[in-house]
């Protein structure tokens, strides 16, 4: 399981239950090769962000069924465990937009890569 402490961007956890994750904390799921390009370009700006106009989040707690509904039988991927507050002028909306009965944060605009506080394997 991740350490509570940040430990600086970049740093990576190993593999951990889904479960394990702080449930109040904010991930963008994403597969390793994404997120070595949001690096390479300096941020967080998936297709979602063109095609729908913000870029799906989840808190902890929800990343268990994000994962089941979205990413079965994905490889290699990462929670990205963002800070809101190094997020910059990025609007962050939680709301339900599927509605699906629970609101998901959304982020309206590329996320800085340098937000990212931890990587986390998930599988």
């Amino acid at each position: 399981m991740r350490s509570s402490t940040n430990e600086g961007p970049g740093w990576k956890a190993g593999v951990v239950n889904l479960t394990d994750l702080n449930p109040s904390a904010l991930y963008h799921l994403a597969s390793a090769t994404e997120w070595a390009a949001y690096q390479a370009g300096g941020e967080i700006k998936p297709a979602a962000l063109e095609a729908e106009g913000f870029i799906h989040c989840s808190y902890g707690h929800q990343v268990p069924g994000t994962v089941a509904k979205h990413f079965e039988g994905a490889a290699d991927l990462l929670a990205l465990e963002l800070d809101p507050e190094a997020m910059g002028s990025v609007g962050l909306v939680d709301e339900d937009l599927y509605h699906s009965g629970q609101s998901f944060p959304h982020a309206y605009g590329a996320i800085p890569a340098a937000a990212v506080r931890a990587t986390i394997t998930l599988f």
